[in-house]
């Protein structure tokens, strides 16, 4: 992500736009054909107004400090800020500069990143430069706003899919019908590698999600089973899956020394060179049980196994019986928050910016384990082990997604 933020700098965006305003409001010359310069019946030449006439360095830090529904509305202002405010260059360097901070991500949100790999444009010409046959081609293929708007956690929610009239209805004769809580198995690194717990912290934190019931499965000593109680009315049931035993987990973390894995047969590799595994016998029993997966990576900088991890989740999401309707949450984790700094800027933007240092980035993180191409309901959620702050909005997804009604 940081080698795509500095192919787009703020000098590259200003140049872009000034070209724009000039070719809009002309000082001199006849107007260009370009379909976003307003036809003036008069004849004359559009005249700026207050906002319009300062200098476009002043224009884009403006538009640097509102939010994306502001930015939105700002363009409503006129037919000069409408067309501003749609230059791709000026939301693709939003889009670089603020989704490394984004808390979460879904398959219905995750930015097309491909769009973010090959170069928009010449950093010397805008697309106002384009031909016009080209424009319909630009814009379908250079949509940063509407990539952004989707991602952008405080827009997202209009970007939902709509239920049709009938999944209303079914899901209101479902609420009539009582059902067993729903269960999932937790796996993942992060469970282990961290130097705070994650499971020791859920089983102590009555008031983030109290404790409902006592473990009633055990899996080949392995895992166990806990409920919860989510809202103080949904019960739910987690599976935990260690790779090994307590002890063991303990010394390899203590000595930074890599365990040999319970949970997964390693059988290879195939014909690209990625490694295969098949789970264990228990654990292929879990998989066709629970109703989804809880899959907590490890967040910290310079951690994560690559290949491993994205071989190991397949793995788990084959043995589930082929139903794509499983969902899978994935809880990016860290073990502390990062201190607040203090400074003359804004203090929220200054500790989402610091917390982005301590910990991959969600997008990152969904990247580095193939979830785009995965064809089944997924999410990442930003999580802290030590406050288990992020937990709450993953396990509501979660459970709306196993069809309880919140």
């Amino acid at each position: 992500m940081a080698g795509n933020s500095q192919q787009l700098s703020e000098s590259v965006v200003i140049r872009s736009l000034r070209r724009f305003r000039d070719r809009y409001f002309p000082s001199s010359g006849e107007v260009g054909k370009d379909d976003l310069t307003p036809v003036v019946e008069t004849g004359e030449e559009p005249q700026p107004g207050f906002l319009d006439s300062l200098p476009v360095d002043l224009q884009f830090l403006i538009m640097t400090f509102l939010s994306p529904a502001d930015i939105c509305r700002f363009g409503a202002t006129s037919r000069y800020w409408r067309a501003m405010v749609r230059d791709p260059l000026l939301w693709r360097y939003f889009l670089l500069r603020d989704m490394p901070y984004w808390p979460s991500i879904d398959h219905v949100t995750m930015p097309h990143l491909e769009l973010l790999d090959a170069p928009l444009i010449n950093e010397n010409e805008t697309l106002d430069d384009r031909e016009e046959g080209e424009d319909k081609w630009m814009k379908s293929k250079f949509d940063y706003m509407s990539e952004y708007l989707k991602g952008c956690p405080s827009c997202r929610q209009q970007w939902l899919p709509s239920r049709p009239a009938y999944e209303v209805v079914t899901s209101f004769l479902q609420s009539l019908v009582p059902s067993s809580e729903p269960r999932y198995a937790m796996f993942g690194p992060g469970m282990e590698q961290l130097d705070v717990s994650l499971v020791t912290r859920l089983m102590h934190a009555p008031d983030v999600l109290p404790v409902s019931g006592t473990p009633h499965r055990q899996i080949n000593g392995i895992g166990s089973g806990i409920s919860y109680m989510f809202n103080n009315q949904h019960k739910f049931n987690i599976l935990t899956l260690y790779s090994t035993n307590r002890a063991e987990r303990e010394r390899a973390r203590v000595q930074q020394q890599s365990i040999s894995n319970k949970l997964f047969t390693f059988g290879g590799t195939d014909e690209s060179g990625y490694p295969i595994y098949s789970p264990a016998p228990q654990v292929q029993e879990v998989c066709q049980v629970v109703d989804g997966f809880i899959y907590v990576a490890n967040a910290e900088p310079g951690k994560g196994e690559g290949e491993s991890e994205v071989a190991q989740i397949r793995a788990v999401l084959s043995s589930a019986g082929g139903s794509a309707s499983k969902p899978l949450l994935v809880l990016s984790c860290v073990s502390r928050e990062e201190p607040e700094a203090v400074g003359s800027a804004s203090l929220q933007t200054i500790t989402s910016r610091n917390g982005a240092k301590c910990r991959t980035p969600c997008v990152d993180i969904a990247k580095r384990l193939g979830l785009p191409q995965l064809a089944i309901p997924w999410m990442v959620q930003d999580t802290v082990a030590e406050s288990l702050s992020g937990l709450l909005d993953g396990i509501s997804w979660l459970l709306r997604c196993s069809g309880v009604k919140l």
